[in-house]
């Protein structure tokens, strides 16, 4: 989060120093929009109570022309997962970040549930909207360490995975579901 912040700040001074929008900075001289949101509307790991393993699921509205509709489809997308999540009696409490942080059966419902909010909202998946992940691997891997294990534990779940076996689940994932990004 700190590397992020002063990669900011660094980037904010350049395009000052140039006289430039940050965009332009970022894009290239050609750029003409500014980069698809992304969307932390489920939480779990660190960031929330339940027993959900992943820390942030979130939703990247990539097939819209202008941000204002990239922005109203995320919202639209919130509400529905609302929606949702209610009429299954979840929890719609949420996170330290805003997500909701219901205590669902295991981290591929929690996918299900915003595919399900993604198709309800009236947009395609993989089309109009993608899914993010933090993972927060880091912390799973120095979890496991502190037990004096190898790879990485699902503190959750309670579940170990080796470094392969994290890569293979990761990958199952990405295979399943339109992830843009871990």
């Amino acid at each position: 989060n700190a590397t992020l912040a002063v990669s900011l700040a660094v980037a904010k001074a350049c395009a000052s120093s140039y006289k430039l929008p940050l965009y332009k900075l970022l894009g290239g001289a050609y750029a003409r929009r500014i980069p698809a949101p992304m969307m932390n509307i489920l939480n779990g790991g660190a960031h929330a109570s339940n027993n959900l393993d992943i820390q942030e699921f979130m939703i990247v509205p990539v097939g819209f022309e202008h941000f204002r509709d990239s922005l109203r489809a995320g919202c639209e997308i919130y509400h529905s997962l609302k929606r949702i999540l209610t009429s299954h009696s979840y929890s719609v409490s949420v996170g330290d970040e805003g997500g909701f942080a219901p205590s669902l059966p295991n981290d591929e419902l929690a996918l299900e549930c915003i595919m399900e909010a993604i198709k309800d909202a009236g947009y395609i998946a993989g089309k109009d909207v993608a899914i993010a992940l933090d993972v927060a691997a880091t912390e799973m891997y120095e979890e496991a360490r502190k037990q004096e294990k190898e790879g990485y534990l699902f503190w959750k779940t309670n579940v170990l995975k080796t470094k392969d076996e994290m890569v293979d689940y990761l990958e199952k994932l990405t295979k399943k579901y339109p992830i843009i990004s871990i």
